[in-house]
């Protein structure tokens, strides 16, 4: 399995322990170049960052990285693409992002409403099975995915943006923040003014125990999945 990580301080964090061995992350923020598809290995993970879908001069990878999930989404692997990830994900399948969207910063901990086929979605299925809805989940983005690509089938939503969950092919975009643990979620915080760190250092502690199932259910399935694949 690999994962691409665009930023030091947005890790695959939670997650690691659910994905287990073989895992290998490449740093892309080093200079580390997006492999092909044919060697990702049975699992692909995109994980956040701090730039745009669209900032190919600042992040000279993007173009790579969306061709890559693009290829992926269609070739049958399966893929976690999260916040930036989703975002790439989308505009890669032809769908849009808007960059600083109107509703503003989507920041701390957040509930996200399940669509119907969410339960038999192969990651989300078992999600929504463990944590109905809303679940709570971790949040930090000011851009949004604003028109999904049109064969992709939309999965979950919050009040502030309409895609918070998606699936391309055998891709799952998600917006939120499954593998961010309190220490790099408050990390984020302090990172803009318009946030207020103690008031997501609260919301952390009081949702604790939901957030840790929702990592430990989705990085299950996800593993679950790249198993099989692997296995076949």
């Amino acid at each position: 399995m690999t994962v691409l990580q665009h930023s030091p301080d947005v890790p695959l964090g939670l997650l690691a322990s659910s994905l287990g061995g073989g895992v290998r992350v490449v740093r892309l923020d080093r200079g580390e170049p997006v492999p092909a598809l044919d060697a990702v290995g049975a699992g692909l993970v995109v994980l956040g960052g701090p730039m745009t879908a669209y900032d190919d001069e600042v992040a000279p990878w993007l173009p790579a990285t969306r061709d890559l999930l693009a290829a992926a989404a269609r070739g049958g692997v399966p893929t976690l693409a999260i916040c930036l990830g989703a975002q790439l994900l989308a505009v890669a399948g032809g769908g849009a992002v808007q960059v600083a969207a109107p509703p503003g910063r989507e920041a701390g901990v957040i509930e996200v409403h399940w669509r119907d086929a969410a339960r038999t979605d192969p990651v989300l299925g078992a999600v929504v099975a463990e944590l109905p809805g809303p679940a709570h989940a971790v949040s930090m983005h000011a851009d949004a995915v604003c028109d999904l690509p049109s064969d992709a089938v939309w999965l979950g939503w919050s009040h502030t943006y309409p895609y918070q969950a998606f699936r391309l092919g055998s891709a799952l975009g998600i917006q939120f923040h499954p593998e961010a643990g309190k220490s790099i979620a408050l990390g984020w915080a302090r990172e803009h003014d318009d946030v207020d760190s103690a008031a997501v250092d609260a919301q952390m502690n009081a949702h604790a125990a939901e957030l840790a199932r929702l990592v430990i259910t989705l990085g299950g399935a996800f593993a679950a999945q790249v198993d099989a694949y692997a296995a076949r």
